[in-house]
């Protein structure tokens, strides 16, 4: 079984007034309005139990390490869009094209470089995905350049590797 990151215990700390203060404050306060007497205990504020709020805007919601990633994962994983920026690639499919062939000017249909884009994304998803195994496997959580490096060499996929050292046994 694969090793997770432990997340240790949080203490709370509380950022509510005390219920005893607050209580006893606002008894005083009420006791000194119903008599109608004007003293200096009245002049004292009544803390509510309220959320707290800093400067009138409500801190956001601090999550525990990895949720939002997981909730991420899980709305990449229900939806089918493009995952890299359409002219971004496009411009990336030209830049190669012409870096490859520099007499010749070539153009693409659209369509074309879509299914130039659905390719490369499947293909960088299922590397990534081997590439988990492998850290996995290696009982890590952390996915480094050597779990892609032999993803791709027990796929088949052998260029630009760089050659392995032979170890003495």
């Amino acid at each position: 079984m694969a090793r997770t990151k432990q997340v240790g215990p949080h203490r709370r700390v509380s950022s509510y007034p005390r219920l005893s203060q607050s209580i006893g404050q606002s008894s005083s306060s009420a006791a000194a309005s119903s008599s109608g007497a004007t003293s200096s205990s009245a002049a004292i504020p009544v803390r509510r139990l309220v959320a707290p709020t800093h400067g009138g805007v409500k801190r956001p919601t601090r999550y525990r390490p990895g949720q939002l990633a997981l909730r991420e994962i899980r709305q990449y994983q229900q939806n089918t869009d493009l995952l890299i920026r359409k002219i971004p690639f496009q411009r990336l499919v030209k830049e190669i094209t012409t870096t490859m062939f520099p007499l010749n000017n070539y153009r693409f249909q659209s369509s074309g470089i879509l299914a130039l884009q659905e390719a490369a994304e499947a293909y960088l998803v299922l590397l990534l995905a081997e590439a988990n195994l492998c850290t996995i496997h290696a009982k890590r959580v952390t996915l480094m350049v050597k779990d892609m490096q032999l993803a791709r060499r027990i796929r088949g996929d052998l260029t630009n590797l760089q050659p392995v050292p032979v170890q003495d046994m």
